[in-house]
């Protein structure tokens, strides 16, 4: 269109497949170390609509999921992305590979 600015913006994206991180420039993801039991019930928490679906599925206890959930989000916290909601937890494991978006 005559007189219209178009502004757009290009990221040099890398990806270590290695570390599993991520950088965008000078912005690095870092990934959490997270256990293989974290994942999965990180994994099943996100497809799954309750807490207690997860219990059923993984045969562990609610507070056992607490835990987990508490430390996978600890661990985010501590390379400086938080995660404090389930969107937001859902949003990592997908920036992480944890999770695909065929599988939601």
């Amino acid at each position: 269109m005559k007189g219209t600015t178009v502004l757009t913006i290009e990221l040099p994206i890398a990806v270590d497949a290695n570390s599993r991180e991520v950088a965008c420039d000078r912005h690095p993801l870092r990934a959490p170390k997270l256990s293989a039991r974290e994942i999965e019930v990180l994994v099943s928490w996100i497809l799954n609509d309750s807490k207690s679906s997860v219990c059923e599925q993984l045969y562990i206890s609610p507070g056992t999921v607490n835990t987990h959930l508490s430390r996978i989000r600890e661990k985010y916290e501590s390379v400086g992305r938080p995660a404090p909601t389930k969107a937001i937890m859902l949003a990592r494991a997908l920036q992480d590979g944890h999770i695909i978006l065929d599988q939601l």
